[in-house]
């Protein structure tokens, strides 16, 4: 704790005591509002570690499919097969707000998907490996939607762990030590100047004594 360097009078004394009601006030809705934050933080971490967990065994199915097919297949052929896409896409980025921070939104829509390549020069596996990353796009989007959105709350969570712990052992304890300290100045003042008086009173009173 440290004393504010400010003037001992009952008017800084009135600003530091409405400083420290609103250091207060803020202080509390930046805790409920780290909770919230960390509330969400978790459930989108759950969901984060079921969908990449799922996303993970589909790709890893296609691409064991895939690399099937690359023994199979001409070096040549699988190259020209896999040179045009199987369907095309629509991809819509947008953003949602979480708790004051802009996180993104990622859609997509998809057209029908078709076969790109004659069916004499390729093998079965080839046509499962890319249907089924045809269709894990949407959920590898939704997985990369979800995963920026935790680092970005994360990064929010922690600027406002460090704001609310400035607050809390810092200038909300420099407050109220200033705050004390002005208060016991002005008392000291008040004490001093009740003393002087009585002197005065005492003297005055003597001096009509003596007349």
């Amino acid at each position: 704790m440290a004393l504010l360097n400010v003037n001992p009078t009952r008017m800084e004394l009135t600003r530091l005591k409405r400083r420290l009601k609103t250091a207060v006030r803020g202080h509390k809705l930046l805790k409920d509002k780290r909770d919230e934050m960390m509330r969400r933080f978790v459930l989108l971490i759950r969901e984060n570690a079921k969908l990449r967990e799922r996303v993970e065994g589909e790709l890893s199915r296609a691409l064991g499919e895939f690399a099937l097919c690359r023994g199979l297949m001409e070096p040549e052929a699988l190259e020209e097969a896999v040179m045009y896409p199987a369907r095309t896409v629509k991809l819509e980025v947008g953003s949602r707000n979480i708790m004051s921070v802009d996180v993104p939104t990622l859609s997509v829509e998809a057209g029908e998907a078709r076969l790109s390549y004659g069916l004499s020069d390729t093998t079965a596996q080839l046509d499962g490996s890319i249907a089924r990353l045809s269709e894990l796009l949407p959920e590898l989007l939704k997985l990369a939607e979800i995963e920026k959105t935790c680092n970005m709350l994360a990064d929010e969570i922690e600027k406002t762990r460090r704001r609310v712990n400035a607050l809390e052992y810092v200038m909300i304890p420099d407050l109220e030590e200033t705050i004390r300290f002005i208060a016991m100045k002005l008392d000291e003042n008040e004490r001093g100047a009740l003393t002087r008086l009585m002197k005065v009173k005492e003297m005055i009173f003597e001096r009509d004594q003596v007349v």
